[in-house]
């Protein structure tokens, strides 16, 4: 499988590992289909809703 990186966009990361979508829900990241989705980084996402991108980094690579 490939790997996750903080630089992928929501979206890439759904197409490569699907499963990571109920830990982002978790996260507060309830809009994956959404515009943004495609268009900005897990990063700059993180950072829109607040959240830490390492600790959410290690929750996705414990599925990956």
């Amino acid at each position: 499988m490939a790997e996750i990186t903080k630089d992928m966009t929501i979206g890439e990361i759904l197409r490569t590992n699907p499963d990571i979508a109920p830990v982002l829900m978790d996260a507060g990241m309830h809009c994956l289909g959404c515009p943004s989705a495609q268009g900005e980084s897990l990063e700059e996402a993180a950072m829109v809703h607040g959240l830490d991108i390492d600790a959410l980094m290690t929750k996705i690579a414990e599925l990956a």
